[in-house]
């Protein structure tokens, strides 16, 4: 009885027979992160190439991006009061009163730096310090200069960014 499977227990309880009991120890098979890498499953979709050897191929690796819902694409097309029925509740409310002078010249500069940009370019970066300004889907793209109380975080407005405030991204 070398193998590791059994251990001999002391059992206090008298019955079942003698007080030293073989018990099996349960192995369970190694979690993802403790198997070699070369030992796990290849993930994908197996596929004859013609020559009779199957080849691995790779399922698509990125997820398309949809807001509550809405694909992106829909989402640029959405006009302000459709958006305000999209967003929370807090966005909805500060939509409801309107955007004032700040906010709206903080889009005027960010579509002005989009137009200038030259196309598959970052546009320049846009200092604000409206940090609770919310982020609308027309903001995707642009590179936004968030004061902190110190300096200008600078931030790249991202599709999942939308209906987050600035200040979520730029720490102070």
């Amino acid at each position: 009885m070398a193998d590791a499977d059994y251990l001999l227990t002391y059992s206090p309880e008298p019955r079942g027979g003698s007080r030293y009991d073989r018990t099996t120890t349960h192995r369970s098979a190694p979690s993802r992160s403790q198997q070699n890498p070369v030992d796990r499953p290849l993930k994908g979709i197996r596929a004859d190439n013609g020559h009779g050897t199957t080849e691995l191929k790779k399922k698509r690796a990125f997820r398309k991006f949809s807001y509550r819902g809405i694909d992106l694409d829909e989402l640029l097309d959405l006009s302000s009061e459709q958006l305000r029925d999209v967003v929370h509740a807090r966005a909805r409310r500060r939509f409801n009163r309107g955007l004032k002078r700040k906010p709206m010249g903080l889009i005027k500069r960010l579509r002005k730096a989009k137009q200038e940009a030259k196309p598959n370019e970052k546009p320049d970066t846009v200092k604000t310090h409206l940090r609770d300004m919310i982020i609308v889907p027309e903001m995707i793209g642009s590179v936004i200069g968030v004061y902190s109380g110190k300096e200008f975080n600078t931030v790249e407005v991202k599709p999942e960014m939308v209906g987050h405030y600035l200040a979520e991204f730029s720490i102070s």
